[in-house]
């Protein structure tokens, strides 16, 4: 049940953005969170063909009891997704405006797609971490401990989201703001052997 809510929670992030968004930057606003979306969907890939490798090394180590491997296991995973993020943003950038009109970006949502990116681009590396690392505490035997930190990610993004849209008057730059940062939150638990 953990590990479901767990995919549950994560799937909010894009939910709470899409009616928050909406509601104070307008349908262009949806638009162009669209339009970065298969961007980040791609992320979320690389991060759990990570994740769930690494998950599924290190049950198979722990079941053996070969602990020396795990070490290098965690590190390779992290490593992996946080360099999977550097080179999506590196195309992003590198690409530019013509990728945002390649999976759909209009003359009406360029610029909007184009703030929200840039943002969510730059904080792509660490919220890429997220989901070995809630892979990895699964497979230690945590997964409530996984579960409670993404829960804490999507609240902070289910309060900070609105709080820099209407409070704070920053529009959809605020609302990637609070998905890359509290997408970040997750932290390793200190039960490894």
């Amino acid at each position: 049940i953990p590990c479901i809510f767990s995919l549950i929670i994560s799937c909010l992030y894009n939910i709470v953005d899409q009616i928050f968004v909406g509601n104070g930057v307008g349908y262009l606003g949806n638009a162009a969170t669209g339009v970065i979306f298969p961007i980040t969907v791609i992320g979320w890939g690389v991060s759990l063909f990570f994740g769930d490798g690494a998950a599924a090394a290190l049950s198979v180590s722990l079941g053996r009891g070969e602990t020396k491997d795990i070490y290098r296991i965690v590190g390779n995973a992290i490593l992996g997704s946080f360099l999977g993020g550097a080179v999506i943003i590196a195309v992003s950038y590198a690409w530019g405006d013509g990728l945002l009109r390649l999976i759909g970006a209009t003359d009406q949502n360029l610029a909007l797609a184009h703030d929200y990116g840039f943002i969510i681009y730059a904080m792509m590396p660490l919220a890429l971490v997220q989901n070995p690392l809630a892979s990895i505490i699964r497979a230690d035997g945590s997964p409530r401990y996984a579960m409670g930190a993404m829960l804490v990610g999507a609240v902070l993004n289910i309060i900070g989201d609105p709080v820099a849209i209407f409070v704070l008057d920053m529009g959809i730059k605020g609302a990637a703001r609070f998905l890359g940062s509290s997408s970040a939150f997750l932290s390793v638990p200190p039960t490894w052997p």
